[in-house]
């Protein structure tokens, strides 16, 4: 795991460029032309290994991450991405969710980086899934109320409410456990105890409805869900369950993320997440060589992510 930055980097934006050609697309309609490689143009008319938000975003977290864990220098590091087009594939931000924008606003004009994020319902997007990833390496080795801190920062950034939280907190603790544990089924099950154990935390007592699958299901149920019944939109629960349910019911990167891109509607971020996930699984060095070699800025990115590991490398297996 000492190149777990890089897995993760690299991951997130591959994934997440073969998805933004077919951003918003149904499945019906994609399934007719089905991504099977790096393809340009589409939705946002941009060349073939352009990526959007996601790994922009993640790209940011990351780079402040290379001077240790500072909320107020991440946030500046969003501000700089959304007016001065820091850290984007040609400078100049594109595809803003609405609570990702609003609370960058609250940003820029000096409210706090802890009270920033929008915490009504309707704001539970995947606008905080999206980016969390960059953060596990950091993390990794952290007792459990440090990381949930943390976690909770860096999502309220711009998604402040109580299960958009919690979907970050699950995401990151899969990834920790399979790190850990080198079993998909087990960091599942390690990841459902979490949750369950969270539930019981007034701050996310009324999400027990939203995450019900997520800690009801079996590994086995939860894989063999049917594809009608797997959610692919922008709903924060939605792209953490469709995440997880191409990571089951695939064994290789490539196969992992065009699982997740074909699944249509918000393609790009589910297509980043998977993709991030796939990495740390199945390390960068599996993803194809010709979709690395057309990826924006792939230089850049793979600098930063050994800088990362430079420092938070050497990752030794815990046991719980």
């Amino acid at each position: 795991m000492n190149n777990l930055n890089k897995n993760i980097l690299l991951g997130t934006a591959i994934g997440d460029a073969l998805g933004l050609p077919v951003q918003f697309l149904d499945r019906d309609v994609i399934a007719k032309n089905p991504v099977i490689t790096m393809v340009g143009h589409g939705q946002f008319d941009v060349p073939a290994g352009t990526w959007s938000d996601d790994s922009s975003l993640s790209l940011c977290l990351a780079e402040s991450l290379c001077n240790g864990y500072d909320l107020n220098d991440i946030a500046n590091n969003f501000i700089k991405w959304m007016f001065e087009g820091y850290w984007t594939p040609f400078n100049k931000a594109f595809d803003i969710g609405n609570t990702t924008y609003s609370a960058i606003v609250n940003l820029r004009n000096g409210i706090s980086p802890h009270l920033a994020g929008m915490d009504r319902e309707k704001d539970n997007g995947n606008g905080s899934l999206m980016r969390i990833l960059p953060l596990v390496p950091y993390i990794l080795k952290m007792k459990e109320e440090e990381k949930f801190r943390i976690i909770k920062e860096v999502s309220s950034l711009t998604h402040r409410h109580p299960r958009s939280i919690l979907a970050c907190i699950a995401l990151c603790e899969f990834a920790i456990r399979y790190i850990n544990l080198q079993s998909i089924e087990n960091a599942y099950q390690a990841m459902q105890q979490i949750i369950l154990q969270l539930l019981k935390r007034e701050i996310f007592i009324e999400e027990e409805v939203p995450f019900k699958r997520l800690v009801d299901l079996s590994y086995k149920e939860f894989k063999t869900i049917e594809l009608k019944d797997i959610r692919s939109s922008g709903y924060v629960i939605d792209t953490l369950e469709a995440s997880l349910w191409c990571i089951f019911n695939t064994t290789n990167y490539k196969d992992a993320v065009l699982k997740a891109v074909n699944l249509g509607h918000d393609t790009d971020t589910v297509g980043a997440i998977t993709g991030g996930l796939a990495g740390i699984i199945y390390g960068y060095d599996t993803i194809p060589s010709e979709w690395i070699d057309i990826l924006a800025r792939k230089d850049d990115i793979i600098k930063l992510g050994e800088k990362l590991d430079s420092i938070y490398g050497g990752v030794e297996e815990q046991s719980f």
